[in-house]
């Protein structure tokens, strides 16, 4: 059985853990599949992604087992050399998505703790159900959130939050997430509601939605002021009497649906 599937349906990649037995607990293996299905995206035709899990969690953590396995051998060599860029196999699995030019949406259900809580970080959305619990699950390990999370929850949040659960690796409800910015809604379903949200993001410009990604990249990452306005610039003259716009506008006129080409870059 694999760990993850890619299914792509509608310009939309739909990426499920599978892993229902262990609550998609991330193993080794299923780290690589998580990276693989994340890289395999890169130039892929699409306009939108959901992430999701099957069965009871979206994702508990870390199976805590196969990684004491690994463990008694030599951390270090594990996890310090950058295997992907500038980071190694277990903060891809958050950072992939990042990187992905379209937007990336999780559903969440169940646990969504530790590795799983990482990973939906990575995500562009995240849509959770009531019943949810969000956690920094590694305290409870002795150990310290190292896969992606310091890069992204500082994005996201306040710093006393962050303290608070990576000190006490206590789950918060999904309304208390979503108060602290770490949800950015709920639903009672929400895989229907992200399969819905992206297929508005589906039906408009993908060069514009692309476009959106890498400007709200350079919005985040500490750039000055001059240096953003700049990016915007840059990419609103790109995209302005290209076959996309002028797509939209011709659509918007005529009361349809837009039909794009092939992928914008």
């Amino acid at each position: 059985m694999p760990r993850v599937t890619t299914e792509i349906e509608g310009h939309i990649a739909h990426v499920t853990l599978t892993r229902p037995d262990k609550r998609n607990a991330v193993d080794p293996e299923m780290a690589e599949a998580i990276v693989a299905a994340g890289h395999a995206l890169m130039g892929a035709d699409i306009r939108a992604v959901v992430l999701s899990g099957e069965g009871r969690a979206f994702c508990a953590g870390l199976d805590v087992m196969s990684f004491a396995a690994l463990a008694r051998g030599d951390p270090e060599a594990l996890i310090v050399p950058r295997t992907h860029g500038t980071t190694n196999l277990f903060q891809e699995v958050a950072m992939v998505w990042r990187r992905l030019p379209v937007p990336v949406i999780a559903a969440l259900h169940g646990a969504v703790y530790g590795a799983g809580f990482q990973l939906a970080l990575g995500a562009d959305i995240r849509i959770a159900a009531p019943e949810a619990e969000l956690a920094i699950m590694e305290m409870k390990w002795g150990l310290i959130p190292d896969m992606g999370g310091m890069a992204l929850l500082p994005r996201l949040t306040r710093s006393d939050v962050i303290r608070r659960l990576t000190y006490s690796a206590q789950p918060i409800p999904a309304a208390q997430a979503a108060a602290w910015g770490l949800v950015t809604e709920i639903a009672a379903d929400p895989l229907a509601a992200a399969c819905a949200l992206a297929g508005g993001i589906a039906a408009r410009s993908p060069s514009a939605i692309r476009a959106a990604k890498r400007l709200v990249a350079v919005a985040e990452s500490g750039a000055d002021e001059a240096e953003i306005l700049m990016a915007e610039s840059r990419e609103q003259a790109a995209l302005v009497g290209k076959p996309d716009q002028m797509e939209q506008i011709a659509a918007n006129m005529a009361g349809r649906a837009p039909v794009f080409g092939d992928r914008n870059t």
